[in-house]
């Protein structure tokens, strides 16, 4: 509910503070007392469009601040969790609004001190206040309202609930096949190229780690042919093939023989000296230990060069498998090592493009059963809703009679969605009608009343619905407007009884109407130096006698008009 309006510098107002309880509060005073500066303020604080025409003469801004408590589960947290505020909870959770006006015409609003957007202002104020007018009525005026209303009223929250679940199932289904088909499109369009593209993987067929195992093989292949030359050119070099070239064993050979001839011999025992003998032997062996070692050295070559696998054949096939697998990489912009991936994702596109074919059949089924179900709950749902409806007929136009509309006629019509149009309410379209007169077919709210009666409709619809409603307060704004009497009276009730469950505030020059409220406040204006300034009085027992009084009598009040205003006041106790 409302608790608090702070209020500085509106129009006649300088500094004005009201504290509201639950129950029916009611605004009266003379006309051109300022009333409507109130109802303006509270606009302002609810999203409605600032105007520098607002700001007190003299003044540099105005400011309204609405303070309400509001319990936890109420559906308007959620949209503060969307905007990222940060409101904390309580048994009951006080909600501070305040709306900033300047003269040079910036506009600013906060919730509980955090600044918020006007649109999102506007927003969450319609989940909190309902101003109801003559000519600018909300809330009920919105025929996308009127299908929550009528669901709120009475109908099965069971048979609602399948209805959004049936809607979900098939939208869901419905998003797939779109997806699935717009993959399959996709996939088609490059059957062709993804089939080549197998084609030659496959011819291929390129291995994991293939790039390693055939680098080192061509390695291996490449260092063989390397050793083998060096070999071969070091034992053509010890053993030349060729006996007109330097033969180094036969050289070392002659060289022994040469020097044999100075050792001693039979035919020539002194032929050198001892020491001569010495040196020529050691040269001797050495040359033959050379002999010897170059012996071994070839023998050592030969089993070398027997050893080395060459296959130049091997290494061509190598490389010319190396060269495909790195000229196809490069063709498909991955790693050798990633060939083997590409081909089975390539494999896959091209069954799944076959599976799905398939299974673009089997969710079409899918889809239209599931269509089929939806179509079976919202006609369900319908023929539940066109009970209810009925029903809110019966309740709405019960209390059209005392409000002087005994004549009118209220109509819940029903008009079918379009099929794109469908949605998770179902089928209907459902909008509230009225004919005031007999005679006069049901057109909208808003084109079959005159202001007053319409009033009186939206409040009579208010009476029946004001146990499902969310809002934290109603207002009226003279709502008694060409009334009097047993009907204004009636209208008094009705908001009492609507203030059972919601706050209510009224604007009212009805005497009945006054005298039905739990609170009254009265405005008034008063001149100080020259200036005018509105303010607002909350009145006692004795203070209401007198203002009643005056709204009975005019400014000459009788005794008449005292008592009168005793009865009615007595009569809203019993």
């Amino acid at each position: 509910m409302l608790t608090q309006l702070s209020i500085r510098n509106v129009v006649l107002i300088e500094k004005l503070d009201l504290y509201f309880d639950q129950g029916l509060t009611v605004l009266t005073g003379e006309t051109g007392a300022g009333k409507s500066i109130l109802l303006d303020s509270l606009g302002l604080v609810l999203g409605d469009r600032a105007s520098t025409t607002l700001i007190r003469a003299g003044a540099n801004q105005a400011s309204v601040t609405a303070c309400f408590e509001v319990i936890p589960t109420h559906p308007i947290f959620s949209q503060f969790t969307e905007q990222g505020l940060e409101i904390a909870e309580a048994a009951e959770s006080e909600l501070v609004i305040r709306r900033v006006i300047t003269v040079d015409g910036r506009s600013r609003a906060y919730i509980n001190d955090q600044p918020i957007g006007i649109s999102f202002l506007r927003e969450i104020a319609q989940s909190l206040v309902e101003m109801q007018g003559q000519y600018a009525q909300v809330g009920l005026m919105d025929q996308r309202t009127h299908l929550l209303i009528l669901d709120s009223f009475g109908v099965s929250s069971t048979l609602i609930e399948q209805n959004q679940n049936a809607y979900k199932r098939w939208i869901e289904a419905t998003a797939q096949l779109a997806a699935l088909k717009k993959t399959l499109e996709a996939t088609a369009k490059e059957e062709e190229w993804l089939r080549s593209s197998v084609k030659e993987l496959k011819q291929l067929s390129p291995q994991k780690n293939e790039e390693i195992e055939l680098a080192t093989q061509r390695k291996n292949l490449q260092y063989n042919e390397r050793k083998l030359e060096a070999l071969s050119s070091a034992l053509n070099l010890i053993a030349p093939q060729d006996r007109r070239a330097f033969q180094p064993a036969q050289t070392l050979l002659n060289a022994s023989k040469v020097l044999q001839r100075l050792l001693p011999s039979v035919s020539n025992p002194e032929g050198s000296s001892y020491k001569e003998e010495e040196s020529v032997q050691e040269i001797l062996e050495a040359l033959t230990r050379a002999e010897e070692s170059l012996g071994e050295a070839e023998t050592i070559l030969n089993r070398l060069i027997n050893t080395i696998e060459i296959n130049p054949q091997k290494l061509d096939t190598i490389e010319e498998r190396l060269f495909g697998l790195r000229a196809i990489s490069r063709k498909f912009n991955v790693s050798i090592n990633e060939l083997p991936l590409l081909l089975d994702d390539f494999e896959k596109q091209l069954l799944n493009l076959d599976l799905g074919n398939h299974e673009v059949k089997t969710l079409e089924m899918e889809v239209h059963t599931l269509r089929r179900q939806f179509e079976e709950t919202s006609e369900n749902l319908h023929k539940e809703r066109q009970n209810v409806a009925l029903q809110l007929q019966t309740s709405v136009e019960k209390e059209l009679k005392p409000l002087k509309l005994e004549k009118a006629r209220f109509v819940v019509s029903f008009t079918s969605l379009p099929k794109e149009a469908w949605n998770y309410t179902g089928k209907d379209q459902v909008q509230f009608l009225i004919a005031a007169n007999p005679g006069v077919p049901p057109a909208p709210l808003n084109k079959a009343a005159s202001g007053g009666e319409l009033s009186r409709l939206l409040l009579a619809l208010k009476v029946v619905i004001s146990r499902q409603s969310t809002l934290s307060a109603l207002v009226f704004d003279e709502i008694d407007a060409g009334v009097g009497g047993a009907t204004a009276s009636a209208i008094g009730e009705r908001l009492h009884r609507i203030a059972k469950t919601v706050q209510v505030f009224a604007v009212t020059h009805s005497p009945q109407i006054a005298a039905s409220a739990d609170a009254q406040f009265k405005i008034a204006k008063t001149i100080n130096e020259g200036m005018t300034f509105a303010y607002a009085q909350k009145l006692n027992r004795q203070e209401r006698r007198e203002e009643i009084a005056r709204m009975l009598a005019g400014n000459q009040i009788t005794d008449a008009a005292r008592a009168a205003a005793d009865s009615l006041l007595d009569h809203k106790k019993s």
